[in-house]
């Protein structure tokens, strides 16, 4: 009886193989599609400003 379960791991192992093998094989053969544009998540502001609250905090970290 001991002889059931090995056949049955091969078994396993190789339909794991021929499995990963075959999606393998579609992934490969799937029409490549074109990435959207990058999205822009920064406003379309004029970029970073120093203001007051800024300058207190670099102020407080260079210790002054």
């Amino acid at each position: 009886m001991k002889t059931e379960k090995p056949l049955a791991r091969r078994q396993f192992l190789k339909t794991l193989a021929t499995g990963t093998a075959a999606a393998g094989a579609a992934m490969a053969a799937a029409p490549v599609m074109a990435a959207d544009a990058p999205v822009d998540t920064q406003s379309k502001s004029e970029g970073y400003r120093e203001s007051e609250h800024v300058r207190r905090y670099y102020a407080a970290a260079r210790g002054q």
